[in-house]
């Protein structure tokens, strides 16, 4: 019994200091980025149209939607599920007043409107943060980089851009109102809603990102 407790410390031993050789060792190691891919075959100069259609058509839309996702689906179910475990809802219909009318409607289209105009600024962000990178490491020159990324971008980019938040609004805000609509249990339900209501929202959000990526690949509009 004591031989094997021995072995098993010294094998955990081993495999930590293997884990934590390797992760210092990667430290000082170059990451394996598009950048290192571009240059083995001579080809940083289109870096610009690579960042571009990256980020406009699905880094910018998807992560601006589950960082949103995190903050206003929680805050929203919350909200509400708060005010229906303590019949602040129940007091609204008793006075003839719709709910959904007063709490679902306001917050989706709030969503809608404004998440496209968070995703244009993640966007210009992005495509910052790719200049600066560029200039810095890859030595393209400002101009150059900022030419390819313009002239990579089509209206088509932009629209399927900035269409994809405005489904992920909807989607935000719906599953936000639905799962604070559908709290039970007092507070502990409401902290329950609001785990469902974020978890629910980026699951739903990375389905329709593929969907609707897949439907405009086969329309031959992406």
């Amino acid at each position: 019994m004591i031989e094997s407790y021995i072995k098993s410390m010294v094998l955990a031993l081993q495999e930590f200091s293997l884990l934590a050789f390797r992760a210092f060792g990667n430290l000082f190691s170059p990451p394996l980025q598009t950048y290192r891919q571009l240059q083995i075959f001579g080809s940083v100069s289109i870096l610009g149209e690579l960042v571009t259609k990256a980020i406009v058509l699905e880094l910018g839309p998807v992560l601006t939607a589950m960082v949103v996702a995190g903050r206003a689906s929680s805050g929203i179910s919350s909200e509400i599920g708060s005010m229906l475990v303590s019949e602040q809802i129940d007091a609204l219909r008793a006075l003839g007043t719709d709910p959904l009318r007063k709490l679902v409607s306001p917050r989706l289209f709030a969503a809608i409107f404004v998440l496209p105009l968070l995703t244009v600024l993640a966007d210009f962000f992005g495509l910052l943060g790719g200049w600066l990178i560029s200039t810095t490491v890859a030595q393209l020159s400002g101009t150059e980089y900022w030419n390819t990324a313009y002239q990579s971008l089509t209206f088509r980019d932009m629209t399927q851009g900035l269409m994809k938040p405005i489904l992920f609004g909807m989607i935000i805000a719906l599953v936000g109102c639905y799962f604070g609509l559908q709290t039970e249990g007092g507070t502990e339900g409401v902290g329950r809603s609001t785990t469902q209501a974020v978890v629910w929202a980026i699951v739903l959000v990375i389905m329709v990102d593929f969907f609707v990526t897949r439907l405009l690949i086969g329309i031959g509009f992406a």
